[in-house]
C-alpha cells in the first residue's frame, strides 16, 4: 500500500474507492489511512436511479465512447471545456445520429414481397420475378404487439424494392432487428449472415461493392431469416450517418485518474496544464427514502490550472435519454425555475405505461437539465448542431420550445477566468415518470411524488441540498467502504462497492394503495420480470444491511399478491408481471420450492434484522401455507426450477433441499419469536432431523453432491449461509467445513463454478459460498477470483453475475440488482 504524504488527516476523511492505491485503513473518526486495490470497473456508474434513468460509461476512458443506458443503446452527455480559444472534451463522444435512406418500420409503414417456402436460388437478385409472393407490411414476427405481420414458421424469404434520389453515396448501413438467424443482400450482393437475435437496431456497413450496384430505379433489399429458438422478429431499412458541419478542432482531454466510491464516480483530466475535475453524484442514500427517492444526479465540473484562462464549460443531454427508440418525436421547451434555469424533454406521443419488457427505455414523463442560472445559457438543437453552435461561438439562445427528433439539451457555463483555485460549476439531471407502475390496474407515482410534489420542488430542494447532500453522501460512503474493508479486506470492499449503485438503481420505490412501500425490481437483461422473488432472495443482503424496509417493499406484493386470492398456490408466485406493469405473474413456470424458501427466510431476516416477528405476524397464515408445503415437497424436491433456471431443470437438487430445511427453520424462529412454543418445536425438529437425512443420502466423500444420489457430482451449498447469519444452528458445522475445503480444489481463475455440469457460475452465489468459510484465508481464496473477474473481464457493461471462470467472459445478463448479494458477509458480521 502507498500513503500519500501529501495529503493531511482531514483530507483523508473521504474514502476513494480508486482505479489508483490511494489511501488505506481507519485509524479512527479523525486518523484515516485509507486504500483501496486499483479495481478497473466493467462500466462505470454516471447517473443511477432506477431501471430507466441509468445511465454508464462503458470503457475506460469517460470522453472514449458515448454514454448509455444499462441496456446499451446511447443516453448520450457531453462535456467540453473552452479555455482560451481552444476545445477539450472530457465526457463522452457525439452519438451517432442516421438519415434514412429506406425506412425501417419505426420511422415509416412499409409493405413488402415475402415467402415462408425456399424461392429458385436467384431470389436476391434485383431481376427476379416475385409477382407470386405475397405481400403486408412490415414487421413480422410472433408477438402480435410489436409485429404487424404474423410470421410463425421456421423461415421467411423478404424481398424489398426501392429506388433512389441520390446514388452517390459515401456510406450506407443496413439497420437491421431480427430474431433469429439472418442474410442479406442488395441487388444480388451479401452483405449481412448473423447467428442469433438482436432486438433492438444494429446498424451494419454496407460493402462498396454492393454501393457499386445501386442505381436510381429498381434496387432490392432481400433477406432470409430462420427461426432456431424462443421468439421471432424481422424489420429492416438502409440509413446513411448524419455529419457535423463544424470545423473547430475538439481536443481529447487527458484522463488521469477514475475513482469511484459507493454513490459518487470522479474523473480528473488533463488539458494542457489546467484539471479539470468531474463528479457525479448519484445520492441513493437507502437510509433516507426522502433524498433516495429524488430522482436527480448532481454533475460538478472544477476547473483549475496555475495559469489564467478564460474558460467556459459546455453541457449537452441528448432527447435520446427521454425516447425508447431514436426515431421518437420530442418537445423541449426551457424555462426558469426561481434560481435555476431548466430544460425539459419529453415525447410528444407520451405513451404512459403502455409498453412492458427487458430490452426498453422510457418514453414517458420528463427528462430535465437544471443549473443556477446567474452564469450560464442553455439552448435547443439537432444532435448534429450542438456543439456546433457552441464551437462556433453563434447565438446561444433559442426559441422558447422545439420539436423534433434526436434533440440536444445544451447547457454553457462561463466560468471566468480560472487559476489555481479553481471555478466549479454545477448541473443537475432529473426525470419526472409521473406514473411509475401498474400495479393490480391501478397507476402508482414514484414515492418521492407520491405526496403531490412536483419536480420544479424537487429540482430546487436538490440544488438547496446540495452541500448537506454532498456530505452525507461522504459519510456514508466513507462508513461503507470501512464496514466493507473490515468485513473481507481491500478486495472485498471494492466488490461491494461497485455492486451498491447498481443493486439499488434496479427498482423503482412506490407506494401501494395501502399505504404500504413497495421497492419494486426489474430483473434487466434477464427476462424483465417486475419483483422476482428469486432476484430478490440473492440482492437482500444489501438492503438488510442497511435498509430492512426496503426489503419488506421488496416481499409485500408477492404477500398481496397471495392474500388477494389472485394467486391461489401453495407457493408464492415467482413474479408480479413484466416491468412496469405488476398485474400477475408473466413468467411460464413456477419455482414452487424455491420462491417458497425465498419468502420464509427473507422474512426470517427482516425478524432478525428487526428484533421482532411483527411484520411475519402480519402474514402469519400466508407464511404458515408455505412452510407446510415446503414440510411436505421441500426436503427431496421433485424435477423444477430453481433461482439457477438457466442451467435447467433438476430433479433431487441438493442445494434446493437446503434451502427448503433452512426456510422450514427460519418459520420455527419466527414462531419461537411471537411464543408458539408448540409451533416452533415442530418445525425446528423437523429442519434439524431433514438435515441429518440431507447429510446421508448427500454424502459423496469428501463433499456433497449436486442431487441427492449422483455420484461424482457436486455443488455450491449456498442456501447453508442463513444456518449462521439466522442463528438457526441445524445442520452440523462438519458440512461447511467440508463444503469449503472441496471447493477450494475447484476453483478456476475468475471464479468456483456453479456445480459440476458447467465452468460458469453466479458471482453473486460464489461470495454467499465463500461467506461458509470459518476463516478470512479460504474467504478470500473464494472471493478475490471474483474481483480478478471484475478487474478484467472484456465485457464492459455494468457487473454481469454470470460469467465464465475459465476465462472471464461474460455469459449473460448485467446491470442486475442480485449484485447485493456481495453484501452477505457484511451481513453475516453484523448478525454477530
Amino acid at each position: 500500500m502507498k500513503k500519500n504524504s501529501l495529503l493531511t488527516l482531514s483530507l483523508l476523511c473521504l474514502f476513494v474507492f480508486s482505479c489508483k492505491k490511494q489511501e488505506a485503513t481507519t485509524q479512527n473518526e479523525n486518523d484515516v489511512t485509507a486504500s483501496s486495490v486499483s479495481l478497473r470497473a466493467p462500466a462505470y456508474p454516471l447517473i443511477t436511479h432506477d431501471p430507466y434513468l441509468s445511465i454508464w460509461s462503458m470503457g475506460d476512458e469517460l470522453n472514449g465512447s458515448p454514454t448509455k443506458h444499462w441496456t446499451e443503446k446511447d443516453h448520450s452527455l457531453t462535456g467540453v471545456l473552452q479555455l482560451d480559444d481552444k476545445f477539450y472534451q472530457f465526457l463522452g463522444m457525439e452519438s451517432k445520429v442516421w438519415d434514412a435512406v429506406l425506412p425501417a418500420s419505426d420511422e415509416e409503414t412499409y409493405s413488402v414481397s415475402f415467402s415462408e417456402t425456399k424461392p429458385d436460388d436467384n431470389w436476391t437478385n434485383e431481376d427476379y420475378d416475385a409477382t407470386a409472393w405475397k405481400t403486408d407490411e412490415a414487421p413480422f414476427g410472433d408477438n402480435n404487439s410489436m409485429a404487424k405481420t404474423s410470421w410463425t414458421s421456421d423461415d421467411l424469404y423478404y424481398r424489398r424494392t426501392f429506388d433512389l434520389e441520390n446514388t452517390d453515396l459515401e456510406s450506407l448501413y443496413l439497420k437491421l432487428s431480427h430474431d433469429d438467424n439472418v442474410m442479406a443482400w442488395i441487388n444480388g450482393v451479401q452483405v449481412a449472415d448473423i447467428k442469433g437475435w438482436q432486438n433492438s437496431y444494429k446498424y451494419l456497413p454496407v460493402s462498396q461493392e454492393a454501393l457499386n450496384t445501386l442505381k436510381a430505379t429498381g434496387n432490392v433489399l432481400a433477406i432470409h431469416i430462420r427461426n432456431t429458438a424462443g421468439g421471432q422478429f424481422l424489420d429492416a431499412g438502409l440509413v446513411t450517418e448524419a455529419k457535423s458541419e463544424n470545423k473547430v478542432e475538439i481536443q481529447k482531454a487527458k484522463q488521469l485518474n477514475v475513482a469511484f466510491r459507493a454513490n459518487q464516480t470522479e474523473y480528473t483530466f488533463d488539458a494542457d496544464g489546467t484539471q479539470i475535475e468531474i463528479t457525479f453524484t448519484s445520492p441513493l442514500l437507502i437510509e433516507d427514502l426522502d433524498i433516495y427517492s429524488r430522482p436527480i444526479s448532481y454533475i460538478n465540473v472544477k476547473v483549475s490550472g496555475d495559469e489564467s484562462h478564460t474558460a467556459k464549460v459546455y453541457l449537452g443531454a441528448s432527447s435520446t435519454i427521454a425516447v425508447n427508440q431514436q426515431v421518437q418525436e420530442v418537445k423541449v421547451s426551457e424555462y426558469t425555475n426561481g434560481d435555476l434555469t431548466v430544460l425539459k424533454a419529453g415525447t410528444t406521443s407520451q405513451p404512459v405505461l403502455e409498453k412492458r419488457g427487458d430490452d426498453l427505455r422510457i418514453d414517458w414523463g420528463h427528462l430535465y437539465v437544471a443549473s443556477p442560472s446567474a452564469k450560464t445559457t442553455q439552448y435547443i438543437s439537432e444532435t448534429a448542431k450542438g456543439l456546433d453552435v457552441f464551437l462556433g461561438g453563434e447565438n446561444l439562445n433559442s426559441e422558447d420550445k422545439k420539436t423534433g427528433k434526436n434533440l440536444v439539451l445544451n447547457t454553457v457555463a462561463d466560468l471566468g477566468e480560472v487559476n489555481a483555485e479553481g471555478t466549479e460549476q454545477l448541473f443537475m439531471i432529473g426525470y419526472d415518470q409521473e406514473e411509475a407502475v401498474n400495479y393490480f390496474g391501478t397507476s402508482l407515482k414514484p414515492w418521492w411524488s407520491k405526496d403531490g410534489a412536483t419536480m420544479d420542488q424537487e429540482l430546487t430542494q436538490a440544488y438547496t441540498d446540495y452541500e448537506s447532500v454532498i456530505s452525507k453522501v461522504h459519510r456514508f460512503d466513507k462508513q461503507l467502504y470501512k464496514d466493507a474493508l473490515n468485513s473481507g479486506g481491500e478486495k472485498y470492499a471494492d466488490l461491494c462497492v461497485a455492486a451498491y449503485r447498481q443493486a439499488i438503481a434496479a427498482h423503482i420505490l412506490v407506494e401501494s394503495p395501502k399505504g404500504e412501500i413497495l421497492f419494486l425490481s426489474k430483473e434487466n437483461n434477464s427476462n424483465g420480470s417486475i419483483n422476482t422473488v428469486d432476484v430478490t432472495y440473492p440482492s437482500a443482503p444489501l438492503f438488510l444491511v442497511y435498509n430492512p424496509d426496503l426489503l419488506k417493499g421488496m416481499l409485500n406484493g408477492i404477500f398481496e399478491y397471495s392474500e388477494s386470492g389472485k394467486w391461489k398456490k401453495p407457493f408464492p408466485a415467482h413474479d408480479l408481471g413484466t416491468y412496469p406493469i405488476a398485474t400477475g405473474q408473466t413468467y411460464g413456470e413456477d419455482m414452487p420450492v424455491e420462491e417458497a424458501g425465498n419468502m420464509i427466510i427473507l422474512t426470517a431476516a427482516i425478524a432478525q434484522a428487526e428484533g421482532n416477528a411483527e411484520y411475519a405476524k402480519e402474514h402469519w397464515a400466508t407464511l404458515t401455507t408455505w412452510a407446510d408445503y415446503l414440510m411436505q415437497s421441500g426436503f427431496d424436491p421433485a424435477n423444477q426450477l430453481s433461482t439457477d433456471d438457466f442451467a435447467g431443470h433438476l430433479a433431487r437438487n441438493a442445494n434446493l433441499s437446503v434451502k427448503a430445511i433452512m426456510a422450514i427453520a427460519s418459520y420455527g424462529k419466527l414462531a419461537e419469536m411471537l411464543d408458539n412454543t408448540e409451533t416452533a418445536e415442530k418445525y425446528t425438529t423437523a429442519a434439524k432431523d431433514m438435515a441429518i437425512k440431507w447429510k446421508n443420502i448427500a454424502a459423496d466423500g469428501d463433499h456433497y453432491t449436486l442431487a441427492f444420489e449422483s455420484e461424482g457430482s457436486w455443488s455450491q451449498k449456498y442456501n447453508l449461509v442463513w444456518d449462521e447469519i439466522l442463528e438457526l444452528n441445524i445442520f452440523p458445522k462438519d458440512v461447511q467445513e467440508t463444503e469449503v475445503a472441496y471447493y477450494l480444489t475447484k476453483q478456476n481463475d475468475f471464479g468456483l463454478p456453479l456445480d459440476s455440469r458447467k465452468t460458469y457460475t453466479k458471482s453473486d452465489w460464489v461470495l454467499w459460498t465463500a461467506t461458509l468459510a470459518h476463516n478470512d484465508a479460504d474467504f478470500k481464496a473464494l472471493m478475490e477470483p471474483v474481483w480478478d473477474f471484475a478487474n478484467t473481464t472484456p465485457q464492459r457493461v455494468p457487473l454481469t453475475d454470470w460469467h465464465e471462470t475459465t476465462n472471464g467472459d461474460k455469459i449473460g445478463f448485467k446491470a442486475r440488482s442480485v449484485v447485493g448479494g456481495y453484501f452477505i458477509k457484511m451481513l453475516k458480521d453484523q448478525s454477530k
